[in-house]
C-alpha cells in the first residue's frame, strides 16, 4: 500500500493526521519530547526526515549526517508515537506537506506558528498552505540544552 493510500485510510477512519519534520540525526531525549508532544496533537503522526544530501546542504557540519537516512528512518519508525516516516530530498518538506495536507503541522518552539513571512527563519514551511486548507499549525516546547549540535560539540 502506498503512503497516500495509508493516509486516506486513516482519514476515512476519522484520524487526525499530524506532520512534523527534521533531520533527527542522533536521536535524543529532546527529540522524543517533541515527537511525543506532536503525537498528542492528533491520532497519527507522520515524520518527514531530510535525506542525507539535503542534510549536507543545511550546513550542519562537514560530518553530518552521522547516521544515514535509512538508519534514521528505521530508528524513528520504532518509536510508538510515530506512525509513518518518509524521507524527502528537497530543501524543504513543502512538497510532502502539500501532498499529505496534514490536519496539524508541528515544529519546535524555536519557530513561530503565526509567522507569515516566508523569509523569516522562524517561519514554518507549509504553514500558510496548511492553514489555507483548514488545518492548524502548532509549536511544541523544546528541552533546553538538548540538541544534536550540543551532543557533538561536547564529544
Amino acid at each position: 500500500m502506498c503512503i497516500l493510500d495509508t493516509i486516506e485510510k486513516w482519514r476515512d477512519e476519522g484520524h487526525k493526521v499530524v506532520f512534523t519534520n527534521g533531520v533527527f540525526d542522533i536521536l535524543h531525549v529532546g527529540h522524543i519530547h517533541c515527537l511525543e508532544a506532536a503525537s498528542d496533537l492528533g491520532s497519527k503522526l507522520i515524520v518527514a526526515i531530510n535525506d542525507d544530501e539535503s542534510v549536507r546542504s543545511l550546513n550542519k557540519g562537514p560530518e553530518r549526517p552521522i547516521n544515514s537516512e535509512t538508519d534514521r528512518a528505521k530508528v524513528l519508525s520504532a518509536l510508538s508515537c510515530v506512525d509513518l516516516v518518509l524521507i524527502f530530498s528537497e530543501e524543504t518538506p513543502i512538497e510532502a506537506i502539500l501532498t499529505i495536507n496534514p490536519d496539524v503541522l508541528v515544529k519546535g518552539d524555536d519557530y513561530d506558528a503565526n509567522c507569515t513571512d516566508t523569509e523569516d527563519p522562524k517561519y514554518i514551511v507549509g504553514s500558510l498552505e496548511v492553514k489555507k486548507n483548514g488545518g492548524e499549525v502548532q509549536t511544541v516546547s523544546l528541552l533546553p540544552g538538548h540538541s544534536t549540535t550540543n551532543i557533538l560539540k561536547f564529544r
